[in-house]
């Protein structure tokens, strides 16, 4: 099965949508192709009808929302990727991903919460070419209230 056929199958079975690629909002490019490596830009949780996924961690939301958060985050970095490759299936494998959660000082459950987009990247590329490096961190602050941030690291 192709990664475009995956990414359709997964969708249906989790009610989701690949939302609109984002267009920058101020000096930055959403990725840049270095070689055979895609650099993303930080993706923020916004559904296909734009809504922002905002709050922090251990206050207004919790681990689901986070992961849900980190879905749709995921998704944005998908639908770039896509928008610059025009299919998916040019992607090898992911190299990194770097989750930043909008959270309180005493929330340490970040890894829980950015394996909503590094699930959701091993359904879509399968187990060998889906599972990166990985950072999660907890930070106090993102653009726009946002709840997590991700960028990654793509081998084309």
């Amino acid at each position: 099965m192709s990664v475009d056929a995956r990414l359709t199958k997964k969708l249906a079975e989790l009610g989701l949508q690949l939302p609109p690629a984002a267009e920058p909002k101020g000096v930055y490019r959403p990725l840049v192709v270095v070689g055979n490596l895609i650099y993303t830009s930080g993706h923020l949780p916004v559904d296909a009808a734009g809504t922002l996924l905002a709050g922090r961690l251990g206050a207004e939301l919790d681990v689901a929302a986070g992961y849900r958060a980190a879905q749709l985050a995921a998704l944005g970095i998908l639908a770039s990727l896509r928008k610059e490759l025009g299919t998916l299936n040019r992607v090898g494998r992911v190299v990194k991903v770097m989750g930043a959660v909008n959270c309180t000082a005493d929330f340490t459950q970040q890894p829980a919460v950015i394996n909503g987009c590094s699930e959701l990247l091993v359904e879509v590329f399968g187990r060998e070419g889906g599972i990166g490096a990985r950072t999660a961190i907890g930070v106090v602050s993102l653009p726009l209230g946002a709840a997590v941030e991700i960028d990654a690291i793509f081998e084309v």
